[in-house]
């Protein structure tokens, strides 16, 4: 292959990317053209992109971006996935097909430049993603407030109870 095809492949490659710098590797080489096929409706429904690649063009082009902790996944039949709501929501789509799909194997990970392998990915699949984050951080931002806004409730009802009460009888 010349260096112009590769060039041109490196720059298509790059710009399918676009933006995003965590993404998943697998292999799917041992995986029937159903399942495939399946499998990338069902990625495509979850907005998660699919590229198999040549391992070396793959490598140029992703230290071209400064994408890093992949060299030493990407060796075989090598796919690389990216997209979805975030790099956790990925794993966890990834992972629930690849124990739906015979063939279909996590080699690893790249997350925020390090490398994870197939266990880290399994781990990070497990987490929780970024709309659950923020729900939590909201609900322990605003417990106090609901502590206090308690607080304040119950005695204070109680003594506007207690001067009803009061004015009540004083008619």
């Amino acid at each position: 292959m010349s260096r112009q095809i590769k060039d041109m492949l490196i720059e298509d490659i790059q710009s399918r990317i676009g933006e995003h710098r965590d993404m998943l590797v697998v292999d799917c080489s041992k995986m029937d053209a159903i399942s495939a096929n399946e499998l990338r409706i069902g990625l495509r429904d979850a907005n998660i992109s699919a590229l198999t690649v040549k391992n070396s063009i793959a490598r140029n082009a992703l230290s071209r971006m400064d994408i890093t902790g992949l060299e030493d996944i990407l060796a075989g039949p090598s796919t690389l996935m990216w997209g979805g709501e975030d790099v956790v929501a990925l794993s966890k789509e990834i992972t629930k097909w690849s124990k739906q799909l015979k063939g279909l194997a996590i080699k690893g990970a790249t997350v925020e430049g390090q490398g994870l392998d197939a266990a880290g990915v399994e781990s990070l699949s497990k987490s929780p993603g970024r709309v659950e984050l923020i729900s939590e951080l909201a609900g322990l931002m605003l417990a106090p407030g609901r502590q206090l806004a308690g607080a304040m409730q119950g005695p204070g009802g109680q003594l506007a109870g207690c001067l009803k009460k009061i004015s009540g009888d004083e008619d």
